[in-house]
C-alpha cells in the first residue's frame, strides 16, 4: 500500500471512501494494463479490491455500474442479441509477401500525387475483433465483429476482462467533439500463449476437447452464456481503431493509438510511423523473426495511412478500405519427427496415406497429422518412417508435410508402400489404369461409412450444423448410425446420453448432454428440406459434384425420374457423359442404395425439385452473363452454392474462375485472389447488397 492511503480509508464518509478506493485501483489498473508498468504488488492490489467489496457490501445503495467491482458476475445470457454497428467492420486486402505489400505502397503514392503520405505499422493479433461503444463515458456496449455491419452483444462477457476500462479516464474525455452520444471503438480479445496451453490442459484432464489454437479460444470465451467462465479464461485485449474518427480531435492513427492509451485502454507497444517503404518492410521483418518471442499470437503486420484526411480522400472498395493491408506472415515451417505413415479411407473408398507427427506447435496450433495425398505423391518427396520431416500450414490452416530433411535421416528410415488390403476392412485395394488412387472396392467398408456420413452432413451437401468428426465417429462405433438414413431416426435423448469416449476427473464419462443434443435434432430436422440437387450431391456417388448434381437434378427433376433413367438419358445430361452415367445407373440399380433413399424418403428427405407452378417458369433476365462467387455472403445467410442456384434460376452461367470474359464478381467478406483478378481484369465487382438487390428485382446493374 502506498504512502498516503490510509487516508483513504479513516474518512467517516462511505461514499467518499467508495470514491477514492474506486480512483485509486483505476489508476492502478491503468499502470498496469495501459503503461505495462504495474507500481504495486498483486497482493496490495487484491487488498484494495477487498476493501471495496466490503464497503460496497455495507453500502449496496452506493454501487455503481463502472465499480471495478462490478467487473465480475453470475450473469447467464439466453443468447446473444444483435448489435448493428454504427459504422461497418470491414475486413482488409492482404498482400501475401513483401513484393505484394510494395505494389500496395506504390499504389497509396500514385493515389497521393506522386509522394508516399507516413503509414502507420501495427502488428496483426490473431485473435476476435470487438466493438466497444461508450456513452457519457461508461462502457455501454460490447459486440463481436460479426458479418461486418451487425455482431453479438457481449457486453456482460466483456466486462469481466481486466484491461477494458468500465469508464474513461477523465484526462482523455477533452479530446471528444462536443455533442458526440458515444464512441464506438474498436480492438481485438485475444488469449495469451501461456493461459491458452494452461485452458488445454485442464480440457484434457476433464476429459473436454482441447481448443485449436489461441484464436478460436478467444472467441468462445468471448461468447459464453456464463460471464464466469469467460472471466476465468484470461482474455486480454489490444484497442487501435475508431468507427467514427471525426469523433475525437486526433489527426491520424498514431495519435489514436497516443489517445486510447491516455483513455485508459491497453493498446500493443510494438507500433511504428514510418516514413519511408523501406522502413515499412523492415518493420514487417523484424515482427517474422520477433514473431515466436511474443507472449500472443500474431499473424502480419497492419499497414495503414497515418493521417484521417488521406484515409477519407482513398475511400474503399466494396470489401475492404484502399488505405490499408496486411502484410501476411509466410507460413511457419517447423521439423519434427515422421513416427508413422497410416491410411485414411475416404467416402469413395480412396486411400490416403497420412502422416503420424511427433506433435509440434504450428501457427498457433498443435499438428500431429498431415496428409500426404497419394502415393506418388511419399515418392516424390521422398519421405521416409522415421525421417525429420518440414510441417507448415498451408493458409496457415491445413497441415503438410513439405519433405525430409536429409541430413538428419536416420539408417533405420525405411520406406513406405499402400498396402495390399484395406486396414478398415481387409478387403483387397485395387489401383485402376490412369489413375492415381488406390481405392477399397468393399461397399461394406466401415470406413468409407464414416466419411459418407461426414459428406451428408458437410455443408454444402445436407448442412447438419454441429454434426462433426468426433460425434459421428461416436454414432457409428456405438452402433447407433450405419447409413445417412439413420441421421432421422435419432432421438434428443439417444444423442444425449451419448458417450464422447472420454472422462472426466471424478471418472464419469462425459456425455453429449441435451444442448448440443437439442440443437443437432432441430439441424437433422432442418436438413429434410434441402434442395433435390443438394440431396443427390450428398449421397457421395462417385464423380457427381455439386455442380453435376446441379444438371442432373434440373434435368430429371425427380429421385422417380433418376432410377427410371437410362445410361444413354444420363450421359446426355449437360456436364454428365458416359462415364458418370455409367456410375450413376449402377448406383441407381444397387438394392443397399435404393433402401436407404427410401428410408430417406420415408423421413421427408426432399425427393423432388421444386416445381414452378403452370405459367411461373423464371424469368431468364441473367442469360448470357457469367458470373464468379468469392467470399461469405455473411448478411444474408446464403451459402455461395444457394446463391449460385438462384442466379442460374434466372438463366446465369456461374463459374468457377475469372477471366475477361466474366460479367460479374461477387465479392463477400474475405474474397480471396478472385476478387484481386477481377479488379486487375477490369471485371465489375458486386458486394453482397448489390447481389441481393439483383437476385429480388433481376436489374443487371449498369455501373459498379
Amino acid at each position: 500500500m502506498t504512502q498516503g492511503q490510509d487516508s483513504l480509508f479513516s474518512a467517516d464518509d462511505p461514499a467518499a471512501r467508495i470514491a477514492a478506493l474506486r480512483r485509486e485501483i483505476e489508476h492502478r489498473s491503468y499502470q498496469y494494463y495501459a503503461l505495462d508498468n504495474p507500481t504495486i504488488s498483486d497482493g496490495a492490489f487484491d487488498s484494495l479490491m477487498a476493501d471495496l467489496r466490503a464497503l460496497e457490501a455495507a453500502h449496496p445503495e452506493l454501487v455503481t455500474p463502472d465499480s471495478p467491482t462490478q467487473r465480475v458476475g453470475g450473469y447467464v445470457g439466453e443468447q446473444f442479441a444483435p448489435v448493428v454497428h454504427e459504422q461497418r467492420m470491414y475486413s482488409l486486402d492482404n498482400a501475401m509477401d513483401l513484393g505484394e505489400l510494395d505494389a500496395w505502397m506504390e499504389r497509396v503514392r500514385e493515389a497521393c500525387g506522386g509522394s508516399l503520405p507516413p503509414l502507420c505499422c501495427e502488428l496483426k493479433i490473431d485473435g476476435s475483433s470487438i466493438a466497444l461503444t461508450y456513452e457519457d463515458d461508461l462502457l455501454a456496449r460490447a459486440a463481436t465483429r460479426g458479418d461486418g455491419t451487425t455482431g453479438e452483444d457481449v457486453t456482460v462477457n466483456m466486462r469481466t476482462v481486466r484491461d477494458v476500462p468500465l469508464r474513461l479516464r477523465e484526462e482523455a474525455r477533452a479530446a471528444i467533439a462536443p455533442g458526440v452520444g458515444g464512441l464506438e471503438l474498436r480492438g481485438e480479445v485475444y488469449m495469451p500463449k501461456k493461459s491458452f496451453e494452461l485452458l488445454n490442459v485442464a480440457a484434457v484432464s476433464d476429459g473436454r476437447q482441447p481448443f485449436a489454437n489461441p484464436r478460436n479460444a478467444a472467441a468462445g470465451s468471448l461468447r459464453q452464456k456464463d460471464a464466469r467462465i469467460t472471466q476465468n479464461r484470461d482474455l486480454s485485449t489490444f484497442m487501435y481503431a475508431i468507427a467514427d474518427e471525426r469523433a475525437l480531435a486526433v489527426d491520424g492513427q498514431w495519435e489514436l493509438l497516443q489517445w486510447l492509451r491516455e483513455a485508459g485502454f491497453h493498446v500493443n507497444p510494438d507500433v511504428r510511423l514510418c516514413e519511408s517503404a523501406e522502413e515499412v518492410r523492415d518493420f514487417c521483418r523484424v515482427a517474422i523473426e520477433r514473431r515466436d518471442a511474443l507472449p500472443y499470437e500474431i499473424d502480419g503486420v497492419v499497414v495503414k495511412v497515418n493521417a484521417f484526411s488521406r484515409q477519407r480522400a482513398l475511400g474503399f472498395t466494396s470489401r475492404a478500405p484502399r488505405w490499408a493491408i496486411a502484410f501476411k506472415f509466410p507460413p511457419e515451417e517447423k521439423t519434427t519427427l515422421l513416427r508413422d505413415i497410416t491410411v485414411q479411407v475416404g467416402r469413395t473408398g480412396a486411400l490416403t496415406p497420412v502422416a503420424e507427427l511427433e506433435p509440434v506447435v504450428v501457427a498457433g496450433s498443435t499438428v500431429a497429422r498431415a496428409t500426404l495425398h497419394n502415393l506418388d505423391e511419399v515418392h516424390r518427396k521422398d519421405v521416409r518412417v522415421g525421417d525429420t520431416v518440414i510441417v507448415r500450414k498451408a493458409g496457415d490452416v491445413i497441415p503438410e508435410v513439405l519433405g525430409p530433411v536429409l541430413s538428419l535421416r536416420s539408417p533405420e528410415a525405411r520406406l513406405w508402400e499402400m498396402p495390399s488390403v484395406c486396414p478398415s476392412c481387409g478387403s483387397p485395394v485395387v489401383r485402376d489404369a490412369g489413375e492415381v488412387a488406390f481405392r477399397c472396392i468393399s461397399i461394406d467398408c466401415p470406413a468409407q461409412a464414416l466419411e459418407r456420413l461426414l459428406h451428408w452432413a458437410s455443408r454444402g451437401a445436407l448442412d447438419i450444423d454441429g454434426m462433426g468428426e468426433e460425434i459421428v465417429s461416436r454414432l457409428v462405433e456405438s452402433g447407433r448410425v450405419s447409413d445417412v438414413a439413420d441421421y432421422y431416426s435419432l432421438s434428443e435423448e439417444e444423442l444425449a446420453s451419448l458417450d464422447m469416449g472420454r472422462v472426466k476427473a471424478d471418472g464419469e464419462p462425459v456425455r453429449l448432454g441435451h444442448t448440443v443434443a437439442k440443437k443437432l435434432v432441430a439441424a437433422i430436422e432442418a436438413s429434410k428440406g434441402r434442395p433435390f440437387a443438394r440431396m443427390l450431391f450428398g449421397l457421395g456417388i462417385r464423380h457427381v459434384g455439386k455442380t453435376t448434381a446441379e444438371a442432373i437434378a434440373s434435368a430429371l427433376r425427380t429421385m422417380d425420374a433418376l432410377a427410371a433413367a437410362g445410361e444413354d438419358e444420363l450421359a446426355a445430361i449437360d456436364g454428365v457423359g458416359p462415364k458418370i452415367a455409367h456410375g450413376l445407373w449402377l448406383f441407381m440399380r444397387t438394392p443397399d442404395n435404393l433402401s436407404v433413399i427410401e428410408r430417406l424418403r420415408a423421413a421427408g428427405v426432399t425427393m423432388a425439385e421444386e416445381d414452378l407452378g403452370p405459367g411461373e417458369a423464371a424469368p431468364q433476365v441473367l442469360a448470357g452473363l457469367t458470373f464468379v462467387l468469392t467470399g461469405t455472403l455473411a448478411a444474408s445467410g446464403m451459402t455461395r452454392d444457394e446463391a449460385a442456384s438462384r442466379l442460374k434460376a434466372m438463366g446465369a452461367k456461374v463459374s468457377g474462375s475469372v477471366s475477361k470474359k466474366t460479367s460479374f464478381v461477387v465479392a463477400g467478406e474475405a474474397a480471396g485472389s478472385k476478387y484481386d483478378k477481377a479488379v486487375s481484369l477490369g471485371v465489375p465487382v458486386l458486394d453482397e447488397a448489390a447481389l441481393l438487390h439483383l437476385l429480388e428485382t433481376g436489374e443487371v446493374p449498369r455501373e459498379v
